[in-house]
């Protein structure tokens, strides 16, 4: 059994780099990843029996879930990249860039009595979140809800989207990378050489919930 979640550690392993979020040393440790996994799917045991992720880090933690729970897993890709079979596609409201992604779900990857679960690791304005769950209902399955790590869905969204369960505010990170910035001011006025770069917005959403 993997070790129980440590949001302290999973801090740790969190870093602003160039003012951007980096989150990948949250996948490179194996203990940690099944830690991850464990948590995200906890409340859904009993009741998934697929797992969806969004291209491309949803297909990482998606399927680190979908083994969590021995159930199957379920791309949505973007774009116009290869995905041979009838598909239900969508395209998602604008995200905080003001971009629009084409999603693209195999029909064949879903029946009308599977649960699915939704993946990711950061939910931010939920616009593509919003565009799996039309997409998994057109082909018949139950949209259960989202499991992502880092939470900073606005609350109108958070009702479109039927459960949303996280384990990390964005604000904690914001409040970490403030100190982190007020940690290195300190040391810079005690004649100590470091860098403070300009922090810019969290823009990773290869995969998700944008």
């Amino acid at each position: 059994m993997p070790r129980r979640l440590d949001r302290d550690a999973l801090l740790r392993r969190f870093a602003w780099v160039g003012g951007h979020a980096d989150v990948w040393r949250w996948f490179d440790d194996a203990e940690t990843m099944r830690a991850i996994a464990a948590a995200l799917v906890d409340p859904f045991r009993n009741s998934a029996t697929k797992v969806a992720g969004i291209e491309s880090r949803g297909f990482i933690l998606g399927t680190a879930c979908a083994i969590e729970l021995a159930v199957g897993f379920v791309p949505i890709r973007k774009g116009g990249g290869i995905f041979p079979g009838p598909k239900a596609v969508v395209e998602t409201t604008a995200d905080y860039r003001g971009g629009r992604q084409t999603l693209r779900l195999q029909r064949a990857a879903l029946t009308a009595g599977d649960r699915v679960l939704l993946v990711d690791d950061w939910v931010e304005t939920g616009s593509q979140a919003a565009g799996a769950r039309a997409l998994i209902e057109e082909c018949g399955a139950t949209f259960l809800g989202v499991a992502a790590i880092v939470d900073q869905l606005p609350p109108d969204r958070r009702e479109e989207l039927v459960c949303v369960h996280t384990l990390i505010p964005e604000a904690l990170l914001a409040t970490a990378r403030e100190a982190r910035r007020g940690a290195a001011l300190r040391r810079m006025s005690d004649g100590m050489p470091t860098h403070v770069g300009r922090v810019k917005r969290h823009s990773a959403y290869s995969a998700t919930f944008s």
